[in-house]
């Protein structure tokens, strides 16, 4: 499954525009409207919120990769500094150019095909998005944000027998959408460690 979703999503080369309308169809609508009607600093705790049990998919699944010290760095910084949600990051916008010429995220006529390099894929890109967002304070960039994470943990339900991750997405993504902020870092964390593990799970090889 993780071939099909990632397939018709990794490589998008129209901007945007098509990526928004695509990413409204996971979000519940009430989160999305509490987004939009409460902006700001609501907005910037939901991305953070995301992008912590997100984007441990691609900094462990890189780590060590020749080369990527760099991004690696980058994602640690950004995940740490999105909590800082009393303002919008200074640097939030370079930092979304700086993601988008990830390898991970480059355009290309085939799709990602390869278990680790999807789930890495998805966890640039709820990055990308929550950096976005925290720069533009565009609920649609938030709601993308929040699409691409229960992509993720749908692929891993569906991959893995009475996993939950779904349910726990949906739940943590209500939470974090009241502006309610306590426990929420403890909780995305823990969620992004054992999201962590189920995917070196699906990349382990098979036992002989």
């Amino acid at each position: 499954m993780e071939r099909t979703r990632a397939s018709a999503r990794s490589k998008p080369t129209d901007g945007l525009t098509s990526e928004r309308v695509w990413m409204q169809t996971l979000v519940e609508g009430a989160i999305a409207e509490a987004l939009r009607d409460r902006g700001g600093g609501v907005i910037r705790l939901y991305v953070a919120a995301c992008a912590e049990r997100m984007a441990p998919l691609f900094i462990g699944l890189r780590a060590g990769a020749p080369g990527r010290e760099a991004d690696l760095d980058l994602c640690v910084r950004s995940v740490r500094d999105l909590w800082h949600t009393g303002q919008p990051l200074a640097d939030a916008a370079e930092r979304v150019s700086a993601l988008e010429r990830f390898p991970e995220l480059q355009p290309g006529e085939e799709g990602t095909t390869h278990v680790a390099d999807t789930y890495a894929f998805f966890g640039a890109l709820v990055l990308r998005h929550a950096l976005l967002a925290n720069s533009t304070g565009d609920a649609r960039d938030a709601v993308a944000c929040g699409h691409a994470a229960l992509t993720v943990v749908g692929m891993l339900d569906q991959n893995l027998a009475g996993a939950g991750f779904i349910a726990e997405e949906q739940q943590l993504q209500s939470r974090s959408a009241t502006g309610d902020a306590a426990g929420l870092w403890e909780a995305s964390v823990t969620a992004g460690r054992d999201r962590f593990r189920a995917v070196l799970g699906r990349t382990a090889p098979p036992a002989r």
